[in-house]
């Protein structure tokens, strides 16, 4: 099938399929007589399983290591719960970090008072914030 119809079928952009393609996450899509990618239904279902771990946050890196465990049948499950519980852990370190900056967010807008006045505490805040 063509990228137009790989991308339908799989949910992933044909942008992305021809991203995906050139960091090696897929096989590079063989070629028709006139020079179109055509692609697989194993092709499919590899963008399919990439699209699903997009989806969960792991990045290019991770889903390479991904997919390459998924395609081991000699794999150990012992190495996906690892990468997948060190995702968990970043993305849980993540989702503190934006509540931390939720409130402080929260914190400045309730000082402010939205009027026409330029006092702010919000830039205030922003002007003495350290690096």
């Amino acid at each position: 099938m063509n990228i137009g119809k790989a991308a339908a079928a799989s949910g992933v952009s044909a942008k992305m399929i021809r991203y995906y393609e050139s960091k090696g996450l897929i096989s590079p899509a063989s070629r028709t007589e006139a020079g179109y990618r055509s692609y697989s239904e194993n092709d499919v279902n590899t963008l399919c399983f990439i699209k699903r771990a997009r989806d969960l946050g792991f990045s290019v890196t991770q889903m390479s290591e991904l997919v390459a465990l998924w395609r081991d049948q000699s794999r150990a499950s012992a190495d996906v719960k690892r990468l997948a519980l060190e995702h968990v852990e970043a993305l849980e370190r993540k989702s503190q970090e934006i509540q931390e900056m939720s409130r402080a967010l929260r914190h400045l807008a309730e000082n402010c008072q939205g009027d026409a006045r330029p006092d702010c505490p919000i830039i205030s805040g922003l002007e003495n914030v350290e690096n």
